[in-house]
C-alpha cells in the first residue's frame, strides 16, 4: 500500500509544485496550505508522513509538529524550512520531527527521506 503524504506549506505555489514532482515520482500527496487544515485533514484520515513548513501565521510548524505528535504519534514528521535555525533542528527533532531538512531541497534527498520514513513506520507495524 502506498503511504499516505500530507505536504503542508502557506506558499501555495511552492506546495502545488512540489506535489505535482512527487507525484511524477509516483508519490501521491494531499496539501494543506496552513496548521489548522492540516489538523483537521489529520483528524479526518491519518497520514503516515508529513512534511511541514515551520514558518507559516497563525499556526507555526513547531505547533503543528506538537499537536501532531500527541494526537497521532505514528506519524513521521519531515520539517521543510528555508528559515529553520539549528535551535529550531534541535527544538523539531526533541519534538518527534523524524528529520529536519533545508529548502530549497534536491527532490532526490526529500524522496529518500520520505522511504525512510515510511521504512520506519513499516517495522513498526510489523
Amino acid at each position: 500500500m502506498p503511504p499516505k503524504v500530507f505536504l503542508v506549506d502557506d506558499e501555495q505555489e511552492f506546495v502545488q509544485t512540489l506535489s505535482e514532482r512527487l507525484r511524477l515520482r509516483q508519490i501521491s500527496s494531499v496539501v494543506a496550505h496552513d496548521g489548522h487544515q492540516a489538523l483537521q485533514l489529520a483528524r479526518e484520515s491519518e497520514p503516515d508522513v508529513m512534511v511541514l513548513d515551520l514558518k507559516m501565521p497563525g499556526m507555526d510548524g513547531i505547533e503543528v509538529l506538537r499537536r501532531i505528535k500527541r494526537d497521532h504519534p505514528a506519524v513521521e514528521v519531515i520539517i521543510l524550512t528555508g528559515h529553520g535555525s539549528p535551535a529550531d533542528r534541535e527544538r523539531c527533532l526533541a519534538l518527534g520531527a523524524f528529520a529536519f531538512l533545508k529548502k530549497p531541497v534536491d527532490m532526490e534527498t526529500l524522496q529518500q527521506t520520505m522511504g525512510q520514513a515510511y521504512k520506519k513506520i513499516k517495522a513498526r507495524q510489523a
